[in-house]
């Protein structure tokens, strides 16, 4: 077995909300499954799928996918703020493979990754996101224009076939989803200000980046209680989604358009794109098994949060 696949929610709520005890013992056994998991299939590099929240990535140049030469943690939500193990010459190899492909990668030598990208890697490693090898790639999920699914699909299967005859062991992560609608804001409503930081707000202030994060928090505990004026999650829509991932055939992905992910599963279900690029490049390099899956609704994360473990068949 020398492809794994671990896909997972993420939330920076995990330390600033309260969901009832069963929640949080659910929650804490699935990622201690996701720990055993990884410490046994115990990859040489890891392949991150994640989103970005407009901590690193901004309209000012906002490409669908990019692959990270350098990248460092932004801290936000008190998540990691290093430097991440990334080999330079392996992403280098990557992306000339990916774009002879046909796939317009976009690189960055200097990227910035927000707790999207690096919240599986501290669950998974103790806080340190450092711990392995990582190559990271930002799949753009919040910043309307989106690409078709078609496209991330064959992104992913794109890289999948990269690694397909690489010796090493390289676990693909998928980072977010499912079904959640947080307070971020949207251009095409947004006022002035909100443009503005839509466009250009990186390295906010101590004081800014502060205020922000509190809204969240302050948006979830009213979630939790019903108050909050964002949309509900959809669980059938979530346990659909999971049973794409499921089945195998990552075709299946083709039929999520932006528009009704907005209408039914909220703006930032798009994250589910970092998903159906790491199914879809486990699939690159052969038939695969879903091993395990968890799945709740969890009000006060604001998310349908789900983990879930792949293998190759005869792994």
């Amino acid at each position: 077995m020398t492809q794994a696949l671990l896909c997972m929610s993420h939330s920076p709520l995990l330390d600033h909300a309260d969901p009832p005890d069963e929640v949080k013992a659910a929650v804490e056994a699935s990622f201690e499954h996701a720990r055993t998991f990884v410490h046994d299939f115990a990859p040489d590099l890891v392949v991150n799928f994640g989103p970005d929240h407009f901590n690193g990535f901004f309209y000012d140049l906002m490409p669908p996918f990019c692959l990270g030469y350098r990248a460092h943690g932004t801290g936000d939500y008190d998540s990691y703020a290093g430097d991440l193990d990334v080999p330079a010459s392996r992403a280098e190899d990557l992306a000339q493979f990916v774009i002879d492909r046909g796939i317009d990668l976009a690189i960055s030598r200097r990227m910035e990754v927000d707790h999207g990208a690096v919240q599986p890697m501290e669950i998974l490693y103790d806080g340190d996101a450092a711990a392995k090898p990582v190559l990271p790639v930002f799949v753009n999920s919040v910043a309307r224009p989106f690409v078709p699914m078609s496209r991330v699909r064959a992104f992913g299967r794109a890289v999948g076939e990269y690694f397909r005859a690489v010796d090493e062991r390289v676990l693909f992560i998928g980072s977010g989803g499912l079904s959640h609608d947080p307070p971020v804001p949207q251009f095409a409503t947004a006022t002035d200000a909100q443009r503005e930081f839509l466009t250009a707000g990186r390295h906010p202030t101590a004081e800014a980046r502060a205020a922000r994060q509190a809204g969240t928090i302050e948006t979830a505990r009213k979630f939790a209680a019903g108050e909050a004026d964002i949309m509900d999650l959809n669980p059938d829509w979530d346990r659909e989604f999971l049973a794409v991932c499921r089945s195998g055939r990552v075709e299946g992905f083709d039929r999520y358009t932006a528009d009704e992910m907005d209408a039914v599963a909220g703006h930032s279900s798009h994250e589910v794109r970092t998903w159906v690029a790491a199914y879809s490049a486990l699939r690159a390099c052969g038939a695969y098994e879903v091993t395990y899956e968890f799945y709740r609704p969890i009000r006060e994360y604001i998310a349908g949060f789900a983990v879930t473990t792949a293998i190759l068949n005869g792994g």
